[in-house]
């Protein structure tokens, strides 16, 4: 408390919401009107001293946001970034909620301390709309007062809580509402080209926000300060434009959306079951859509069609590719005389096309998925998914907010670990960085797309690829539930959803967000796992059988067969066969699941290696999954699928856990730990199923 000073609260509110009254009967008489500075606007401002606090209250105009649209909008943004407010009383009409908050949300955009005053809560209540008072605050960050401004209920109680946040002195981080992908990727570009005047500084991601907006008073300000030759307007024009292509609307009309799917997200955590509201289009599915009996099942049909869909129309086009790379490979095999044994055939053969190819050909299925999951985000329908999950999720212990980067985990370990940081409790976010690999990642559908069509008929290979993904999540589930109860014990902050309305989603932003994953799959197969097929096939051909040695083999395959288990590789896979054949590995798979510790598209790799180089007389280029047919039974064919779900992730997330948690201990537990999980549940299957079958 400094002796002296006088702290500024500004009252602001929509019109019609109480303002002036709360306003008046925290001023009283003391108050005095005048007109703010170059504007017809009319400023009240009163003094009052509580608690040896002199305040000097200050009633901002009615406003409905912070655009500027009108005078009254303008001059109340403008006094809250230039005159600093020490507090802002942001006054709501109860009884309609999610209009106010849109408001308030602005308002704690920029940064500012912030109450929120739940004015005219009498006619909220008779309506039949019941605030939890705590979960609004919680999920806001901001404390909440409920008044009857016109009854003078609750003004005491604002007075103190106005007293109380004076007193402390923490810092007040801006709310930082997700606008989704390429409004942020454009925030971002503009922020670091806006060199703003020190004291406009902490305002920086507000300025970006509203450029992109096209808000005319700030690009005109921001005009004064930035040349017009700067690559801030061009990176801002092409932004906008890309925006308006991909999502159908002015980026405007997109941020607003986003912005009444946060409040949506809000009411509908801190409103109890039983309320009467009025319902929109979006709040009449979502009834149904996140239902707290048909949400889950909804969300797992829903995911079971996008995998039906996977297969269905990706069977073709992988049998293209899969011709593609056969005749190719028959080409290049062409070009040496029968029987060469040439080394850079075999490298160019079995090495870069066996690998490569073999990882290609289920492009297809990454691209379709890739796609469905677009469709579903885009519409609208994932932000709901993660609300359904985040009511069982705080069950088991876990931060609602875990679902957005294990959403992430559905594509890449990586980025969905890194994502973990918008968690802001140590033990929440440690929690979910351990069990993100049991996400099933985008790499490992290529082991899934490469052993299902091989083993099970047309009509179970969605259902079997729907029971992996959720078998990941049931042992992430009760893995994360250990965990809270046994490492990282304490209780899960609240959390809010952001429930942006659906949308019908444009072409072109359903191939631009398909295309983006895709291309770094593709990425992927182009570099490392080119370079990790190069590396393997040197393992599976080096050393080579001595003179005498090959001598002793009269059949081909045969000696073929011992040169695969003589090579550095097939030590490796014959070492690890002793520990993995109770699981129902073969050598050629226990090899493959070494190569799969670089990346988990190199198991598929390292099995085209083997099985190509493998040729037993009579097979020629006979497709791979005709030769793991012929290796495997189904059930060492799921086993196999469901140790790589389970087992230890690629060296890259290794790497990125210990990053992001700062210690080898977390990094080297998650890689041991998940390895040995994989090992006792796949054991338990294969034993159990043997035993069933024989």
């Amino acid at each position: 408390m400094s002796i002296g000073k006088k702290y500024k609260i500004a009252i602001a509110g929509n019109p019609n919401a109480g303002k002036t009254t709360v306003f008046n009967d925290l001023t009283g008489t003391r108050q005095k009107v005048g007109n703010y500075p170059g504007v017809t606007v009319e400023q009240k401002i009163g003094q009052i001293s509580v608690d040896g606090f002199e305040l000097e209250i200050i009633d901002l105009p009615g406003t409905y946001s912070l655009t500027a649209i009108s005078e009254e909008e303008i001059v109340a943004r403008n006094y809250i970034i230039e005159q600093k407010p020490d507090i802002v009383v942001d006054v709501i009409d109860s009884s309609n909620l999610e209009r106010n908050l849109y408001l308030a949300v602005q308002i704690m955009e920029l940064g500012v301390k912030v109450i929120l005053a739940l004015n005219m809560y009498d006619i909220a209540r008779s309506n039949g709309l019941d605030i939890d008072l705590l979960r609004l605050s919680q999920l806001l960050g901001v404390p909440v007062v409920p008044t009857v401004a016109n009854k003078k209920q609750g003004i005491d109680k604002l007075k103190n809580l106005v007293i109380s946040e004076l007193r402390t002195h923490n810092d007040v981080r801006p709310l930082k509402i997700n606008y989704g992908r390429e409004i942020e990727h454009l925030i971002d570009k503009l922020q670091n080209e806006l060199d703003l005047p020190e004291n406009l500084q902490p305002y920086k991601r507000w300025f970006a926000i509203k450029l992109i907006e096209n808000d005319p008073v700030i690009i005109q300000q921001i005009r004064q300060i930035i040349s017009a030759d700067s690559k801030l307007w061009d990176i801002l024009n092409q932004g906008r434009q890309k925006i308006t292509s991909i999502y159908g609307d002015s980026p405007e009309i997109v941020i607003a959306d986003r912005r009444y799917g946060f409040i949506s997200g809000v009411v509908q955590e801190a409103t109890k079951p039983g309320i009467e509201i009025r319902h929109n289009l979006s709040d009449a599915v979502d009834a149904v859509v996140t239902n707290s009996f048909l949400g889950l099942p909804l969300f797992l049909i829903l995911m079971y069609c996008v995998f039906y869909f996977t297969f269905t129309l990706g069977e073709y086009p992988m049998a293209w590719i899969e011709t593609g790379v056969n005749a190719l490979a028959h080409f290049v095999n062409n070009i040496w005389p029968t029987g060469s044994e040439s080394v850079l055939r075999s490298l160019i053969v079995d090495g870069v096309i066996g690998g490569v190819g073999g990882v290609i050909i289920f492009l297809p299925n990454i691209v379709l998925l890739f796609l469905g999951i677009a469709l579903l985000e885009d519409s609208g329908y994932m932000a709901r998914a993660a609300f359904i999950m985040d009511r069982f999720m705080h069950k088991i212990g876990l931060h609602g907010k875990s679902f957005i980067p294990m959403l992430i985990g559905f594509g890449c370990s990586v980025p969905a670990i890194m994502a973990t940081r918008i968690l802001e409790n140590k033990r929440d976010r440690f929690t979910t960085i351990m069990i993100i690999p049991l996400m099933s990642c985008g790499a490992r559908l290529t082991i899934y797309t490469l052993f299902i069509p091989a083993f099970f008929p047309k009509e179970w290979q969605a259902p079997v690829l729907w029971i992996i993904y959720v078998t990941g999540i049931l042992f992430a589930v009760i893995l994360a539930k250990l965990l809270r109860v046994f490492v990282f014990k304490g209780e899960s902050i609240g959390l809010v959803m952001e429930l942006p309305p659906y949308r019908m989603p444009t072409f072109k932003g359903l191939l631009i967000h398909m295309w983006q994953r895709s291309w770094m799959y593709l990425k992927k197969a182009g570099t490392i796992i080119l370079a990790i097929s190069v590396i393997l096939w040197a393992l599976t051909s080096y050393p080579k059988l001595s003179a005498s040695q090959s001598q002793r083999y009269t059949d081909a395959g045969a000696k073929r067969s011992a040169e695969l288990r003589y090579s550095i590789a097939g030590r490796i896979g014959s070492s690890l066969s002793t520990v993995l054949s109770p699981l129902g590995f073969d050598w050629r798979a226990s090899t493959a699941v070494v190569g799969a510790l670089a990346a988990k598209e190199v198991f598929v790799a390292q099995m085209g290696i083997l099985f190509s180089m493998d040729k037993q007389k009579g097979q020629g280029n006979e497709a791979l999954q005709a030769k793991l047919r012929r290796a495997y039974t189904p059930l060492q064919a799921f086993c196999i699928m469901l140790f790589c779900l389970l087992s230890a992730p690629c060296i890259a997330t290794l790497a990125v856990t210990k990053s992001e948690t700062g210690s080898w201990l977390f990094a080297l537990g998650q890689f041991f730990g998940l390895t040995l999980l994989a090992y006792i549940v796949t054991l338990i299957v294969y034993q159990t199923g043997s035993l069933l079958l024989s």
